[in-house]
């Protein structure tokens, strides 16, 4: 068995056992579905689209950022902190091997998360399934590395859990805010609008909406999310520090 294969059993059986994490990354994200279909005007027709039509997306970019900037570097800093991640830069282990393992698990439950949402808003609520799915699955995608690409970053700067934790409440509001919780991208002002879709998230939701709506992504907004993955796994693996 190689180190990495090592590694990446080790953090599932971890990870498997924190019922916390997983509670907020794949449960959270559908029993909040759950609570706003239940409210009436959230299924009352009064446009185009109902509420609930706009906030399935909004919901499945929030179990990624929950997974991203929420669950994952207290975990990754908690080693750091307890000295787990000194003994193990002993060992024949890279960094690149704890921050896959570590993205790879978060980002199969924010998936996971993610089908639940589709699957309660269409059984429960009649929500439409996205229209153009590989349009969507790639936008997923490309959100899902962006999202933990950020808490990778995180990981990498925060020195305990507790400034990981602060770190990740910090990014944590602004991304919902471009995520659309609050106002959907689509009906915010343009000039804010054109500064939110330059973000991860903001890009990710317009992504969201036009593949659901049975139109392929805006390439410029798949862009946007394939620059940031980028950039922040680079950064994320440029300043990892094992102590």
């Amino acid at each position: 068995m190689s180190a990495t294969t090592a590694v990446f059993k080790a953090e599932a059986r971890l990870f498997g056992r924190e019922p916390g994490v997983l509670f907020w990354v794949i449960g959270f994200p559908p029993l909040l579905l759950v609570i706003l279909g239940s409210i009436p005007s959230f299924r009352d027709a009064g446009g185009e689209y109902r509420l609930i039509d706009i906030y399935v997306p909004v919901l499945v970019l929030v179990a990624l950022i929950m997974a991203g900037v929420q669950t994952m570097p207290p975990v990754i800093t908690g080693y750091r902190e307890r000295g787990i991640l000194r003994r193990m830069s002993v060992t024949p282990v890279r960094p690149g091997a704890l921050l896959t393992a570590q993205m790879g698990l978060n980002g199969a439950a924010a998936i996971l998360s993610a089908l639940l949402c589709l699957t309660i808003g269409k059984v429960a609520f009649g929500v439409q399934l996205p229209r153009q799915a590989f349009g969507y699955v790639v936008a997923l995608l490309l959100t899902a590395a962006a999202a933990l690409a950020l808490g990778a970053l995180v990981s990498a700067l925060a020195r305990t859990a507790k400034i990981a934790g602060a770190i990740g409440s910090v990014v944590f509001f602004p991304s919902l805010f471009c995520a659309g919780l609050w106002i959907p991208v689509r009906a915010m002002p343009e000039l804010m609008e054109r500064i939110v879709v330059l973000t991860p998230f903001g890009a990710a939701a317009s992504a969201l909406d036009q593949a659901s709506t049975g139109q392929w992504p805006d390439w410029s907004h798949l862009g946007v999310l394939a620059g940031w993955a980028v950039v922040l796994t680079a950064m994320a693996a440029r300043w990892f520090r094992w102590e």
